[in-house]
C-alpha cells in the first residue's frame, strides 16, 4: 500500500472517530432533553381526594414500586409514586382513608393512565417523589 493511500485512510478513520465521538457526546450531554422520559412538567396537573388503595409492586420492569388508587370527586386515579424503599427511607406513609392533594403529571402506561406524582401534601407533610424540572428524588439527576 502507497504511504499515500495510507495517510488518506488513516485521516479518514481519525475523521470518522472525530465525528462519532461528537455524535455521543450530544447524545450524553449538551443535546440531550432537560425532562426525564417519562415525566413532561408541561403536563401536570393538582388533583385531591382519598387513597383507596396503596400497592407495593416488586419484579423487573418500569412499573414496580408503590402504586395508589386515588378517589376523586370525578372518578378514581391511578398514581405511579417511585420505589417502595425511597419511601421507606424518607418515612413516607400512605394508607387507605388518607387525604392528600397531588401534583403529577399524566402519562400512559400500557394504554392506561396514570399520574407520575411529583408531590404529595398529606395534612401538614409535603412528600416530595421528583424535584421541579420532574427528575426523580432517589436518581443522582434530582439536583439538576
Amino acid at each position: 500500500m502507497s504511504k499515500r493511500l495510507s495517510a488518506a485512510l488513516l485521516g479518514m478513520s481519525l475523521i470518522a472517530l472525530v465525528v462519532g465521538a461528537q455524535q455521543a457526546a450530544a447524545q450524553q450531554g449538551a443535546g440531550r432533553n432537560p425532562q426525564p422520559g417519562s415525566y413532561n412538567v408541561a403536563a401536570e396537573q393538582t388533583v385531591k381526594g382519598t387513597v383507596a388503595d396503596v400497592q407495593q409492586v416488586t419484579g423487573p420492569g418500569p412499573g414496580t414500586g408503590t402504586h395508589v388508587t386515588l378517589k376523586t370527586a370525578t372518578g378514581t386515579v391511578a398514581l405511579a409514586l417511585g420505589p417502595s424503599q425511597y419511601m421507606t427511607q424518607k418515612k413516607y406513609v400512605l394508607a387507605a382513608g388518607d387525604e392528600i392533594e397531588v401534583i403529577g403529571a399524566k402519562t400512559q402506561v400500557d394504554g392506561h393512565d396514570v399520574l407520575v406524582v411529583r408531590e404529595i401534601k398529606k395534612g401538614s407533610e409535603t412528600m416530595t417523589f421528583r424535584n421541579a424540572k420532574g427528575f426523580p428524588m432517589w436518581s443522582g439527576r434530582a439536583g439538576r
